[in-house]
């Protein structure tokens, strides 16, 4: 009978172990001829300590051995975690029954009698290590599914506690300081300097109005002008520095880059006078009169993280914002006023609203600053 051709590639490694040196050569031949990978012990204790050096994918075991017979070194290796999988067929000349349970029940996959054709020997082979391959796949793919798992629940978990710690940071701080904590917080809220356009806002007459109302009162005032501004200042992509009491402290330009931040300021500061000016008349149908003046300059200032452990802020400082602040101060109820550096790089459309007001001496600053309105 001619031998089939060689399938295995040396794919699988097949320990063979007989007392007997002509059957392990006579096994291994064959074996060898299909093109598996294999080992040869000649005894029983030999054959498990070769085991456990080289973990093969299949063992070919003999029953009568002396020293240590094949029932023995079979229940040793399912022992063995690294080899519990690894199919043994018990080869022998005794087919009684009560035998062959024995075999079963120290952990054999399989029993060879001999005589046998050897092509019985290379089905059982092929048998046993499909079933071995098959068995293995399975497991690594539920080792695969478990750490997969574990990962996933570990990853949602972490997006969850990302989003709770996001959604804590939106409540204090703007959307563009957020996003950079969350993001590349090192190089972006670093100290730096850069041109900025800062807006102060500040309601009018508020001292007095805080002193004679009722706190209820107040404290509603205020969230009200808070409710609507906060989402002016967002749409335009504007940074919250800090809130003052009854005004805020915005600036345009930074963490976030912006290279209009000028009109961008401007554009806000309008949606922000019309939109206020709308509370303020209901305000006076209440008695209150509470007009929103703002001042917006731009210049260089010293960017970054100011505060202590546990309550930081991020600042802008420099003497843009002194500019601004004096700016806010001077303005009327319902009006803009703008400092010269402002005006300088809005566009035609935004200029055409503005009018000089003159040259203004201001505290704090030696020199006169050329103030516009904005109508």
């Amino acid at each position: 009978m001619a031998e089939p051709t060689a399938t295995d590639q040396g794919r699988h490694l097949i320990l063979v172990v007989d007392d007997l040196r002509d059957n392990v050569a006579v096994i291994t031949s064959h074996l060898r001829a299909v093109g598996y990978r294999t080992v040869g012990a000649y005894g029983g204790l030999d054959g498990y300590q070769l085991a456990l050096r080289e973990p093969p994918d299949l063992v070919l075991l003999d029953i009568n051995m002396p020293q240590m017979n094949g029932l023995e070194v079979c229940a040793r290796l399912k022992e063995q975690p690294a080899l519990a999988l690894t199919p043994v067929i018990l080869i022998t000349a005794n087919a009684e029954p009560e035998d062959i349970v024995r075999g079963f029940a120290v952990g054999a996959d399989d029993y060879l009698l001999k005589p046998f054709n050897y092509m019985e020997l290379l089905a059982r082979v092929r048998s046993m290590l499909r079933i071995r391959d098959t068995t293995r796949e399975l497991r690594d793919a539920n080792l695969a599914l478990d750490e997969l798992n574990r990962n996933l629940e570990q990853k949602v978990q972490q997006q969850v506690q990302e989003l709770e710690r996001v959604n804590r940071l939106r409540r204090f701080f703007s959307p563009q300081i957020v996003d950079t904590i969350i993001g590349d917080t090192e190089v972006k809220l670093a100290e730096h300097r850069r041109e900025i356009t800062v807006v102060f806002l500040d309601l009018r007459n508020f001292t007095s109005f805080a002193e004679q109302a009722d706190p209820q009162v107040v404290i509603r005032t205020i969230r009200e002008f808070h409710r609507t501004v906060g989402p002016l200042i967002f749409a335009h992509r504007g940074t919250l520095e800090r809130f003052t009491g009854d005004g805020m402290m915005v600036f345009l330009g930074d963490p976030e880059p912006m290279a209009d931040h000028p009109t961008q300021a401007v554009r806000m500061a309008l949606d922000i006078r019309q939109a206020v000016g709308e509370l303020s008349a209901s305000w006076e149908r209440q008695g209150y009169h509470l007009p929103l003046g703002i001042g917006i300059a731009t210049g260089i200032a010293s960017l970054g993280t100011i505060g202590f452990e546990g309550r930081l802020d991020y600042a802008a400082i420099g003497t843009v914002t002194n500019l601004a602040a004096r700016l806010c101060s001077l303005a009327a109820g319902g009006q803009i006023l703008l400092a010269a550096r402002t005006c300088e790089l809005l566009p035609q459309d935004i200029t055409r609203l503005t009018e000089f007001q003159g040259t203004i001496e201001l505290k704090g600053f030696s020199q006169p600053q050329c103030v516009y309105t904005l109508g």
